[in-house]
């Protein structure tokens, strides 16, 4: 009998389910980022509002670099600065991403592993600060003065381009459930407070199996209104212009982002703000 029970557990301790064989880095990048279009915004909008091809980017909070990847694979004068604090997902990038560059693309990304609070690079065209994570910064001086630090980093026709999200549901305590090729992405607005603004959220992945992958990323931030951020955008010194999603025939985004000074009273929204220097 006790032969039988350890062979039990041996097979058991063996068996690997999707979520244990699954990468989280993988599944976030195909839950949450299309940065083939995040591109085409920020490429487009930049030669429409300065009339000339933008060259040098720098990507806040940069995360596995997917963005920055897909900026210098554009074109050939298409230079890249990464920062994030998280040194742990910028060697997932490292061994993911930039790996899977030309010898000639790397030579276009430079990488930091440093707080954007505090660096000081060279003077770029472009700054994003993506996927809402500027929120983290919480607090309103704060917030106010990263964005003086990006006007500084910008050269003197350059742009600094956010996104947001809001609508009622921003403030509620909810779960959204959306299915992907290799699985269901869960975002878990956790918790709420009405008092601070501070949100707790979690990023949970289901598989085809029935396993799960729970809280695979965690946020705590501040969930800003779009009045609170084009005047802390307007206080660092940026005309700030909110860019609007566009619906379909069914009411549903259509991933076309217009200047919009009203907006729609929508459950759910995302949109770009873009600051102007």
């Amino acid at each position: 009998m006790a032969s039988k029970n350890n062979k039990k557990k041996t097979k058991n301790s063996s068996y690997k389910t999707m979520a244990n064989l699954a990468d989280k880095y993988i599944c976030y990048e195909e839950s949450v980022q299309c940065v083939e279009s995040e591109i085409d915004f920020v490429d487009t909008t930049f030669l429409k509002l300065r009339k000339r091809l933008a060259k040098t980017l720098r990507e806040d909070f940069c995360g596995t670099m997917n963005t920055s990847c897909e900026w210098v694979n554009r074109r050939k004068t298409n230079t890249a600065i990464c920062v994030d604090l998280d040194e742990a997902v910028l060697q997932w990038g490292k061994d993911n991403k930039i790996t899977k560059l030309s010898d000639e693309q790397k030579k276009r990304i430079v990488i930091f592993n440093d707080n954007v609070i505090k660096i000081a690079t060279e003077p770029v065209d472009i700054v994003l600060a993506m996927n809402f994570s500027y929120w983290l910064l919480k607090e309103r001086k704060l917030t106010i003065d990263y964005f003086k630090r990006v006007y500084k980093a910008l050269t003197d026709d350059g742009i600094f381009f956010l996104d947001a999200y809001g609508g009622y549901e921003a403030f509620q305590e909810l779960k959204e459930k959306t299915k992907n090729s290799h699985c269901t992405y869960i975002w878990d607005q956790h918790k709420y407070s009405p008092v601070t603004g501070i949100a707790k959220n979690y990023i949970h992945f289901k598989f085809k199996d029935g396993s799960r992958m729970m809280k695979a990323f965690t946020y705590e931030w501040r969930v800003w209104t779009l009045p609170e951020l084009t005047d802390m955008l307007s206080e660092a010194g940026f005309r700030a212009t909110v860019y609007w999603e566009q619906a379909d025939e069914e009411g549903e985004g259509n991933g076309v982002f217009i200047p919009d000074a009203e907006g729609e009273a929508d459950a759910g929204w995302i949109a770009y703000l873009v600051g102007e220097k």
